[in-house]
């Protein structure tokens, strides 16, 4: 009997402590399933901790660039308009003076020298017509005054000499035939008929006179007034003409020098880069079947002896950047090497489309004469700005700015305390702390899970209003 009332209260105690451990597990995973996500970070990530200290620190500014030359040969494209490209070096090729580096499509150029050739001599032919029918007109001019105008005069003259003779002939015949009527000699028709000679003689001089005056005073002016017109015709159509074809053949000239300028030679011995390979230089692909137009750079031809490094930098770090500089430079396959800043641009880049509003200026690093640089590889630049031998720092990672305020989290012996920072720049790992934390104090590194603390508090009440809510019955 006693067996089996202890093997009863057995068995009761142990189903009364399976329901207290079930009930327990209930009110845990009902506790669990209430609980805001992440509080339990809250509770044991915040152990996540960096400890203040005094270390040096190196301010530096690390930026990726490419390498070029600071003085370049520019193999400038002189041939007008649109050109197809009909050869071309590899880029990066070694040449020697001399060597075919492009060549351009010379066809339409070879029709343009035919046909500016042609207008070239017909022009010409024009211009020569013009100049001999001018010559011709200045000699007509000199003959007119030297030759016929002045035995024009010759001639009245001497009409005029042979008239005045014949009209004092004639007086003397009227006066001795004037006394022989008063003899009686000759008759009266003789005398009148001696008048009537000496009044024609008389009308012809005047006439003669009248027609030298003439010769002289107007005849020679509108002669020599058309003469020059017809010179001045002449010469001024001799003038355009000779324009025209010394304009038509300066396009045939001009052709036929861009024809020359088709075929490019190396000037001096050296590497062949595209503009493509200097970040610098933007410019199309030279390619062959690739077009390309007046002015335009088709090679460059660096000096591997004067390369450098050319960056843009932010407008609020270019104030901390100084020529002089130390920078350290680090290329493929080699080991790092020490180069200066040897010159910051007062201009701000032009804006490039895309970038948004972001101002950078040009800061050149200048490297020290190395073997086998090529323009085109890629170099990492770190310009050290300063360096500081003992200061206060804590990770850029433990800090939040808010409202233009920086603040971190440290841990305390009462909990997490907020602290207000005051900063100045470090690294890309580090900022400088000038007041806010001491040397010792441990900073939590995951400070964004408390910057949502006050709703962490609300929704922890609601938690335990959930819990005070269970039935104790089940217990």
């Amino acid at each position: 009997m006693a067996g089996r009332l202890n093997a009863r209260l057995f068995s009761r105690v142990l189903l009364a402590g399976f329901v207290l451990v079930g009930a327990g597990f209930g009110i845990y995973r009902m506790a669990e399933a209430m609980m805001t996500p992440g509080q339990d970070d809250i509770v044991h990530k915040h152990h996540l901790t960096h400890t203040v200290s005094r270390v040096p620190l190196t301010v530096s500014l690390k930026e990726q660039g490419t390498l070029e030359s600071s003085e370049n040969v520019e193999i400038i494209c002189k041939v007008r308009g649109e050109n197809i490209i009909t050869s071309v070096v590899e880029n990066g090729a070694y040449v020697k003076e001399g060597d075919v580096i492009l060549t351009l499509d010379s066809l339409y150029i070879d029709e343009q020298i035919s046909e500016r050739s042609k207008y070239a001599h017909w022009s010409r032919s024009g211009a020569e017509h013009w100049r001999a029918t001018a010559n011709y007109r200045q000699l007509k001019v000199a003959e007119y005054l030297e030759g016929r105008y002045v035995t024009q005069v010759m001639s009245k003259d001497l009409e005029r000499v042979l008239k005045e003779s014949a009209l004092l002939a004639d007086n003397k015949m009227l006066a001795f035939n004037m006394q022989q009527f008063e003899k009686g000699y000759v008759s009266k028709d003789r005398v009148d008929q001696l008048r009537r000679q000496i009044d024609k003689n008389v009308v012809d001089l005047d006439l003669l006179n009248t027609d030298l005056k003439v010769l002289k005073e107007h005849t020679k002016k509108s002669e020599m007034a058309r003469l020059e017109g017809e010179l001045k015709v002449a010469q001024a159509q001799f003038e355009a003409s000779d324009e025209r074809a010394e304009a038509d053949a300066s396009r045939r000239d001009r052709a036929v020098e861009e024809k020359a300028f088709c075929t490019i030679l190396a000037p001096k011995d050296g590497l062949v880069i595209h503009p493509r390979a200097a970040s610098w230089k933007w410019a199309p692909d030279i390619v062959i079947g690739g077009s390309v137009y007046k002015e335009q750079v088709l090679l460059l031809m660096p000096d591997l002896d004067q390369m450098q490094v050319k960056i843009g930098v932010e407008e609020e770090v270019i104030d901390n950047i100084s020529v002089g500089m130390k920078t350290i430079v680090t290329l493929p396959g080699r080991e790092p090497f020490d180069a200066k800043v040897s010159e910051v641009a007062d201009i701000a880049r032009p804006p490039i489309i895309g970038s948004g509003d972001v101002v950078r200026y040009d800061v050149i690093v200048a490297l020290p004469k190395l073997e086998d640089l090529k323009p085109g590889t890629s170099a990492k630049l770190e310009i050290v700005m300063n360096e500081l031998e003992e200061v206060l720092t804590i990770p850029v990672a433990a800090t939040v700015e808010i409202d233009e305020q920086t603040y971190c989290w440290v841990e305390t012996k009462t909990g997490v305390e907020q602290r207000l920072l005051e900063t100045k720049v470090g690294d890309d790992v580090f900022v400088v702390v000038t007041d806010g934390v001491h040397v010792g104090e441990k900073i939590v590194m995951n400070p964004l899970l408390y910057t949502d603390a006050p709703q962490d508090k609300d929704e922890n009440a609601e938690d335990d209003a959930v819990e005070s809510e269970v039935d104790p019955s089940i217990l």
